[in-house]
């Protein structure tokens, strides 16, 4: 469970690593916004947000125009994953 700590004049919210692993948060600047439901954590830059264009100018650089799989841009970057392989 995370909670808040005392830092200074602020507080800071403490969250467990595991909640940091599984939301990808691990060394991201943070994105914060208040809701109706409370307060929302996310990263800044989403991961992979820039791969489509940089795999498309790679490709165009090479000669190639294949289609991009949405599927496989967007599949979630787990461990789990990685023993499929």
């Amino acid at each position: 469970m995370a909670g808040l700590i005392k830092i200074g004049n602020s507080q800071g919210v403490r969250i467990p690593k595991l909640l940091i692993e599984q939301a990808q948060l691990e060394n991201q600047e943070l994105s914060l916004e208040v809701t109706s439901e409370g307060l929302l954590i996310r990263p800044t830059k989403k991961p992979r947000q820039d791969w489509p264009e940089k795999i498309r100018l790679a490709l165009k650089k090479n000669g190639q125009s294949e289609k991009l799989d949405p599927d496989w841009l967007d599949a979630k970057l787990t461990e789990e994953n990685d023993s499929e392989w």
